[in-house]
């Protein structure tokens, strides 16, 4: 909500060569920023310092605090998207994004069967496998991405293909969808029948929406903030029938945020 409310300020990631920056700034509090290898892989930084005095007070190397940060974006988003007896979460994905949000859906919901499809069994194997002894869910594998969203009441979309790994005619009414993986025009792991199928687009940052290049999907489709929906500026779902869609984009200034926190700051 600090961002919605303009008590956070991040703008929109910025390119310089293979890197790319998220800045973001607590006024009076911290400044900082994450960089990261654009095409190459590298690994990602987070600097914080604080304020006024510039100095550095924590660094954080490698990719886990912003795959957390993620998830606990998308565990916030469903909290408030998804029916409140929501418990059954169909999975496209078995990388660490697709973890990380399940991990932020078992601390929003009681969690009763969770579906896991990738294209790779030994690859969602060990997904069901660490999901059931480090979360304690009722984890189990399908062979399709059909078997994985159909009668679900979560379905995370968290993949790295370029091409829509789901049919929105596959969901269920009712359904809360996130998608974490591409999303630009000519990339993305769903087609235009998804947003269209939605009643309700919810992203964390519009701004960010509209700043990818090439654009992204729903570059021109209006996506509600979902700050607004967590101070109840929105009302979100209406219907217990509604399909809601969230979009991830990573809000900037979320990784200094987050270490900022861990560290009492």
């Amino acid at each position: 909500m600090a961002a919605y409310r303009g008590e956070l300020l991040a703008p929109p990631r910025v390119h310089a060569g293979v890197l790319t920056f998220t800045y973001g700034r607590l006024p009076g509090k911290w400044y900082g920023y994450r960089s990261y290898d654009t095409h190459l892989g590298g690994q990602q930084l987070v600097v914080l310092h604080a304020e006024p005095t510039g100095e550095v007070v924590a660094v954080a190397i490698g990719s886990a605090l912003s795959a957390y940060r993620t998830g606990a974006l998308g565990g916030a988003a469903v909290d408030v998207l998804a029916r409140a007896e929501a418990s059954t979460v169909g999975i496209v994905g078995a990388g660490r994004q697709a973890w990380t949000q399940l991990w932020a859906l078992a601390a929003v919901r009681a969690l009763t069967d969770v579906a896991v499809f990738s294209p790779t069994t030994a690859r969602r194997t060990a997904f069901v496998a660490r999901a059931t002894a480090e979360l304690g869910v009722a984890a189990r594998a399908v062979a399709t991405a059909r078997d994985a969203v159909t009668d679900r009441d979560v379905v995370v979309l968290a993949t790295s293909s370029p091409t829509a790994v789901l049919d929105a005619a596959w969901l269920s009414p009712g359904t809360a969808v996130t998608t974490v993986g591409p999303k630009q025009v000519g990339r993305a792991e769903f087609a235009r029948d998804l947003p269209d199928r939605a009643d309700l687009i919810v992203t964390d940052s519009p701004a960010q929406l509209g700043a990818f290049d090439p654009p992204a999907l729903l570059a021109n489709t209006p996506a509600v903030h979902l700050g607004a929906v967590l101070a109840d500026e929105h009302a979100g779902r209406i219907s217990p029938e509604d399909v809601t869609l969230y979009v991830s984009v990573g809000l900037a200034g979320t990784e200094p945020y987050l270490l900022a926190r861990l560290l009492g700051l």
